[in-house]
């Protein structure tokens, strides 16, 4: 299924073997990267091109789900959908210009007819072939929603598509929200010149780092007063890592004291030898030996540092006040994104005085970062059903 294995609990033996070899006789001596920097880009949004990808019948996606090889288990597709994949402008993780790509899922309706808009936003990907524009079939969760009468909008992120040479700005919450604020955008345009009505609502949906992800770009839409705003109705984040400083603890100390030297507060006081041999170690056992996407560590080296500031810079998306109800969904079995990080931002958004913020637990049994995905989605679609029009 693919979901993000990016917070393990780490071999303690094989960390501790490492910090105790480095302690003794140095190590490598790669320094970490820089914290991004990520301006405005000047053409951010900008339509660049469009292709038709295929047209998959409400049939086709109607045994993929009864087969159980959709993630969206519990739906029943009324229509063809038509996938479209576009290109535009957005930022990458340095802040630079970057062509990149998603899908645009269109419900195939009678003439004149309107539909809700669904920003869809995936899970970790290892591989670029799984990115939504360049998977388009019928038991991806975007043609099954769309398949249910949402226009479904789903970018690949930078890393991924069009922009696969550049690395995926992993966990930065600025350019992970301009790749889905900056498709809704050319998505919008490319709607227009193509006569695609949408009937003025917007939902967002994603699990793990697609909530992460839908976080961040409800927050970026909301602090830049973007004019999607206004059609936004709601979002529903399941699993994410909005608090990356608590998700990141958490699973420090899942991994155990190993010799007093890996805690959390303490990182910073390593060398910055261990910390960059430690920072290789992580990252091999995060990103598996097929993958072929490239990640962008920043948050690792905001970790591995102990730069609190730099983290709530760069990628904490949890303690503001949304003016639009977020329905958080979460297991409390998670051992890949503590629930703690959903149950913080709740207490986060509740302290400023967000009224409609909402966390509702995983009943699955374990409710584990997995075996709550099917569940999120029976729990989006419920919520999603209940305001949603022109279905």
């Amino acid at each position: 299924m693919n979901l993000p294995r990016t917070l393990p609990l780490w071999p303690r033996a094989l960390l501790a073997a490492t910090l105790l070899t480095l302690s003794a006789c140095g190590g490598g001596d790669d320094a970490p990267a820089p914290a991004p920097v990520v301006p405005e880009v000047a053409n951010r949004g900008q339509l660049t091109g469009a292709t038709r990808i295929n047209t998959v019948p409400a049939a086709d996606i109607a045994a993929a789900v009864a087969s159980g090889s959709s993630r969206i288990p519990l739906a029943t597709p009324l229509y063809p959908v038509t996938s479209y994949r576009l290109t535009y402008i957005t930022s990458d993780g340095r802040g630079r210009e970057v062509v990149a790509s998603g899908l645009v899922s269109v419900p195939y309706k009678t003439a004149g007819a309107r539909s809700p808009v669904i920003s869809y936003q995936h899970a970790t990907l290892y591989q670029d072939a799984q990115a939504p524009s360049n998977n388009a079939v019928a038991a991806e969760p975007v043609l099954v929603l769309a398949s249910l009468g949402y226009i479904v909008v789903a970018a690949d992120y930078v890393g991924y598509g069009a922009s696969r040479t550049s690395p995926h700005p992993y966990l930065l919450s600025a350019p992970s929200a301009a790749a889905v604020v900056d498709l809704l955008t050319a998505a919008k345009t490319w709607r227009q010149t193509q006569n695609v009505a949408d009937n003025g609502q917007l939902f967002m949906l994603g699990y793990s780092e697609g909530g992460y992800t839908t976080m961040a770009a409800h927050r970026a839409m909301q602090a830049s007063g973007s004019p999607h705003l206004a059609q936004l109705v709601s979002t529903v984040p399941g699993a994410g890592p909005h608090h990356v400083g608590v998700t990141m603890d958490a699973q420090l100390l899942r991994a155990g004291d190993i010799g007093g030297l890996v805690r959390p507060g303490s990182l910073g006081s390593l060398s910055e030898t261990v910390r960059n041999e430690l920072r290789r170690l992580i990252l091999r056992l995060v990103i598996p030996d097929d993958a072929d996407v490239s990640f962008q560590s920043t948050f690792l080296d905001n970790f591995l540092a102990d730069d609190t500031a730099a983290i709530e810079r760069d990628s904490n998306v949890h303690d503001w006040k949304p003016d639009v109800p977020v329905r958080l969904y979460h297991g409390r079995d998670d051992q890949t994104v503590p629930y703690a990080s959903s149950s913080s931002t709740l207490q986060a958004m509740q302290a400023r005085g967000a009224a409609a913020v909402t966390l509702t637990d995983c009943t699955a049994a374990p409710s584990s970062h997995t075996g709550c995905v099917a569940p999120y989605f029976t729990f989006a679609l419920g919520h999603l059903a209940a305001a949603a029009r022109d279905l």
